[in-house]
């Protein structure tokens, strides 16, 4: 009887949690979507503080005193902030929601101290182009509150079937045998599918990540992100990523023999790292933004 009402709770709460998604609401523990945004707009201009004044900034004690005026500031904890972006993080397209909106905050900041028209934006037609359309480097550091780029691409116009997407990027600084690697997720929206791709950085080096997309659907989106695991222990000072590209190519135009020689996976650590991955999966109300 015990272990029936054991049982019936774990599926209570699965399915609790379930509806929360299903209904655009984040669980208990977890900052809704609009705290979620101030916040992390928040935590991304302390981090652009930081940047511009290194030496200010050089000493640990003092980037964590910026980070808890964050934190005082929302009535959060930095606790309820790793939490949160934990559940973000498995919630991806939610999370990809939350980082545009921040992004526009940032960006009519921006225009408010400038004049300076937006990029239109490359056309979707063109056989090959790059349509990356953030920050073309980034540097992962134990000490970070978030190390990751997210990425949303929503073409004016669908890219033509079987298009293919090369995220080309170089790497610095990652260590043999270390606890966690930098993971890419990349994804291609179709109307009633999603084509998924995962990978991971193990080597030093030029690194290439290929996602194929469905020969016969066109395209309405690509979304992903570049992140890594900052859950002890950490076994790495600094991680150096730089010249990120995200290339569309047209079916036909991008070939086995147009890719870089990826260095082989690392199996040094105590678990091997699984090959690339691809997957496609049927699309759901919760993935369209």
């Amino acid at each position: 009887m015990r272990n029936n009402s054991r049982i019936y709770y774990i599926i209570l709460s699965v399915l609790t949690l379930l509806l929360a998604v299903a209904c655009g609401k984040t669980p208990r523990g977890v900052l809704s979507e609009k705290k979620m945004q101030s916040v992390y707009l928040d935590m991304q201009l302390a981090e652009a503080m930081i940047n511009a004044d290194s030496k200010e900034y050089a000493d640990v004690e003092k980037k964590e005193a910026l980070y808890e005026s964050v934190f005082r500031k929302h009535k959060i904890t930095q606790a309820v902030y790793d939490s949160s972006l934990v559940w973000y993080g498995a919630n991806l397209d939610v999370f990809v929601r939350v980082y545009d909106r921040v992004l526009k905050d940032i960006s009519q900041m921006q225009k408010d101290l400038s004049d300076m028209p937006a990029d239109p934006g490359p056309a979707s037609g063109r056989d090959s182009v790059n349509i990356w359309n953030r920050r073309p480097s980034l540097v992962f550091e134990p000490n970070s509150p978030f190390n990751a780029v997210v990425f949303d691409i929503k073409p004016e116009a669908s890219y033509l079937p079987g298009s293919i997407f090369v995220l080309d990027l170089d790497v610095w600084g990652v260590n043999p045998g270390m606890a966690h690697y930098p993971e890419i997720k990349i994804h291609a929206e179709h109307a009633d599918t999603t084509i998924m791709v995962n990978d991971r950085i193990t080597q030093d080096g030029p690194h290439q990540t290929v996602l194929r997309s469905h020969a016969t659907k066109r395209i309405r989106r690509i979304y992903g992100i570049i992140r890594m695991d900052n859950t002890g222990p950490w076994s790495y000072g600094k991680i150096y990523v730089d010249s990120i590209r995200l290339m569309k190519y047209n079916y036909g135009s991008f070939t086995d023999t147009d890719s870089v020689d990826t260095p082989p996976a690392d199996t040094s650590g105590d678990e091997p790292v699984p090959a690339l991955a691809t997957e496609e999966v049927e699309a759901s109300p919760v993935d369209s933004i």
